[in-house]
């Protein structure tokens, strides 16, 4: 409906053009040409699940939480690092300038001597025991967990995102439509106000009246103007090009309830597999695993080494060069003793972030509960207002169609069409918006129980033409 009575307006006027030209070739052809790019108008129309698909491939937000996402994966090879052998290579190469002088009888002859001498060195060293890298290892474990779980946080925000701002987009070009529709209504009112005063069947008040609506419709046509460029601007930002013409709601809308229809069910859904309580979760659990690692600060470390080194010099402070090369294979225990108090410092430091992570982790809970709630709700209660709304805006063209008929006959005043059309109006438009707001409630409900993705926007796409 939001549309259609612009376009069979446009219909309207091509079929006389055709009419009035059908002995004029040329313009004939024009006719179709304009024809057949309006219908490719309609067509290139982009309807919900292409617009998040740009979104997908322009968005900043999303493009950095993936980046966000890749980062994080590294976190688990840098802790397996810590358990992995760590080989290290040295090398050095030296010029000597060494001047000796013996005191008393010496067997060998005072003076200088100068010499290069180099070498290399090659050191393994396996951990063998290193309770803390142990914890750092799982603790990346639980970080990469963290970081999936963010993403598909921000892969559903992206869809929300995307939803409401072709919906706003869409309530924004309805009003712009009902605003001049409802201007056009009023001017004909005016008009026949005009008409009735100068044949002196309606006073002066009739034509006062209807000037003052018409001046404040268009008005609020402006200010509809106005929002609608916002939230163009909005989804603009998103898929980083001005949106073309968007589809709107056809006749395979339909009005479905949650299934189960159980609200307890869905809370609990959402506990279970919530993307928001699963970031929580992995959070209390790196906490936990902190407190453990900060105490092991005293516990020793035990280390595989093994060593192999080879110089060579062509000199030394005797006279004679040399050519030494060095193996070793050993464990290393390193026991700490004492570190200024910090190992005690880091341990309360990470009690303390183990009680925080623990409290957030239940406000979470509470949150993703409330929030399930009022998503099933929204969804409920968007029927029922659906369905009102409905039935209100049959009775609001009963109730315009019979001020006319009154004002006719007069037993109705132009102040009374002019507010039933006003009415019409309102209904129609707030019917339009709790429409989309059933729509983005059910979005926003899968989203609690962490089961949104681009399947089901596709099934809400169904309902746009």
């Amino acid at each position: 409906m939001r549309s259609h009575y612009r376009m069979g307006n446009q219909a309207g006027a091509l079929a006389r053009c055709n009419v009035r030209n059908l002995q004029k070739p040329m313009k004939l052809k024009r006719f179709f040409l304009v024809a057949v790019l309006s219908m490719s108008n309609l067509v290139q129309a982009a309807d919900l699940l292409e617009t998040y698909r740009a979104a997908q491939a322009n968005d900043p937000v999303f493009a950095a939480a993936r980046a966000s996402q890749q980062a994080g994966q590294e976190k688990l090879p840098q802790g397996r690092s810590l358990l992995l052998p760590n080989i290290s290579l040295s090398a050095n190469s030296t010029f000597n300038d060494q001047t000796t002088q013996y005191r008393g009888a010496a067997l060998f002859p005072s003076g200088n001597h100068r010499y290069n001498s180099h070498g290399y060195g090659v050191t393994l060293v396996q951990p063998l025991f290193r309770q803390q890298s142990w914890l750092a290892y799982t603790e990346s474990e639980l970080q990469v967990a963290q970081t999936e779980a963010q993403f598909k946080i921000a892969e559903q925000d992206l869809v929300l995102r995307t939803a409401q701002a072709y919906f706003d987009v869409l309530i924004a070009q309805d009003s712009v439509q009902l605003a001049e529709a409802q201007q056009t209504a009023i001017v004909e009112q005016l008009e026949q106000a005009k008409r009735n005063f100068k044949v002196g069947t309606a006073t002066i008040t009739d034509t006062y009246e209807s000037q003052a609506r018409h001046d404040l419709t268009r008005a609020q046509e402006i200010a509809a103007q106005n929002e609608l460029e916002i939230k163009r601007s909005i989804l603009q930002q998103l898929i980083n090009v001005m949106p073309k013409e968007l589809k709107h709601l056809g006749k395979e809308f339909n009005l479905e309830a949650p299934q189960p229809a159980d609200m307890d069910i869905w809370v609990d859904d959402a506990q279970l597999n919530s993307p928001q309580l699963a970031v929580a979760q992995a959070e209390a659990e790196i906490a936990e695993k902190e407190v453990i690692r900060n105490r092991g600060g005293h516990y020793p470390t035990v280390d595989m080494v093994a060593n192999y080194s080879q110089n060579n010099a062509n000199g030394s402070s005797f006279g004679v060069g040399s050519d030494t090369s060095n193996k070793s294979v050993g464990v290393q225990l390193n026991m700490p003793l004492f570190q200024g108090g910090a190992v005690n410092s880091k341990w309360r430091e990470a009690e303390a972030n183990r009680e925080r992570a623990k409290q957030e982790l239940e406000n979470v809970r509470r949150n993703i509960a409330t929030q399930t709630r009022q998503a099933y709700l929204g969804v409920a209660s968007g029927i029922a207002q659906v369905k009102a709304l409905q039935q209100a805006l049959i009775s609001s063209k009963s109730v315009l169609e019979a001020s006319k008929l009154g004002q006719g006959i007069g037993v109705r005043t132009n102040l009374d069409v002019l507010n039933a059309q006003q009415q019409l109006y309102a209904t129609r438009r707030d019917l339009y918006q709790a429409e989309y707001n059933y729509l983005i409630s059910q979005l926003r409900l899968k989203a609690a129980v962490g089961s949104l993705d681009e399947a089901s926007l596709t099934k809400v796409n169904q309902a746009f033409y």
